[in-house]
């Protein structure tokens, strides 16, 4: 048995079974492990979460921000985006069984000394504080509050997390920091505007705070967990850490679909164009 960790697919079906192959992927066997955005921006994006539908019993999926963008679109209570690539998702005629698995999803996964989430976990928080309040979320999403927080989710605001917070604030926090995250302070003051491998010219403050890739803070307290992330393609999976393991290369925009062996330390690359091996 062996498990295989892939980087944002995002509708890139044809380059996951490349790195699949090239691995002799098994399901009787082995298991896959995503670290969400399976859908959005890439060419088949049905097929792709149907593909990990009918995979389930072998794979391990987090959500992912574009995940939770088509559960909100596909509730009525989030407008699509022009650069959407779910039509075919939501006039699917499985699509209630599809987003349903997905709705089911965790937002954190930890086993066998790996903790795998979309976009990181800030500085101040604990890996069982951070599972926990995934957990919040979680509840939310499977309850009848769930078109409800999916309306309340998006915003930058507020930018560091409180105990005092409270209600869809409070789980609105939660989600930035677990799916969103890229830079923030050591304090977990995020910074949601930069995008690349370095923060935005002009913008490396958060007021009169300097800002740094959340797994570069030297106090942060999960410095010692192996963590798997995805979410950032401009770090090219390039981290300043061994136990941040970055798996977004880029496929979508034109990189590679990466996959990682989880007892081995090893790598399997597939080159993308259009969202297609070259």
């Amino acid at each position: 048995m062996a498990t295989y960790v892939v980087g944002d697919v995002q509708g890139c079906l044809d380059p996951l079974k490349c790195v699949l192959e090239a691995v002799a992927f098994d399901p009787a066997r082995d298991v896959l492990w995503s670290v969400g955005d399976l859908v959005n921006r890439g060419p088949k994006c049905l097929k792709t979460l149907r593909f990990f539908y009918e995979l389930r019993d072998s794979a391990v999926v987090v959500l992912g921000n574009h995940d939770l963008h088509l559960l909100a679109v596909a509730a009525g209570v989030r407008q699509p985006s022009r650069s959407d690539t779910l039509d075919a998702i939501l006039e699917a005629p499985d699509r209630e069984v599809l987003l349903n698995w997905l709705l089911y999803r965790p937002l954190i996964h930890h086993q066998y000394g790996h903790t795998l989430v979309h976009a990181g976990i800030p500085p101040q928080w604990t890996l069982d504080q951070a599972i926990g309040y995934a957990r919040e979320v979680e509840a939310v999403l499977r309850s009848p509050q769930c078109a409800q927080f999916l309306a309340a989710m998006y915003g930058n605001e507020p930018a560091l997390w409180s105990d005092d917070l409270e209600g869809m604030t409070r789980l609105r926090v939660i989600t930035n920091y677990l799916t969103r995250m890229r830079y923030c302070t050591k304090k977990g003051l995020l910074d949601l505007q930069s995008k690349g491998a370095k923060p935005t010219p002009g913008a490396p403050f958060v007021g009169d705070k300097k800002v740094s890739a959340w797994f570069s803070h030297p106090g942060r307290k999960t410095r010692d967990e192996r963590i798997l992330f995805g979410h950032w393609a401009s770090l090219q999976g390039l981290t300043d850490t061994p136990n941040a393991i970055g798996l977004d290369t880029g496929c979508v925009w034109g990189g590679a679909l990466s996959l990682y062996a989880l007892e081995s330390g090893t790598w399997t690359r597939c080159e993308c164009r259009n969202g297609r091996p070259r």
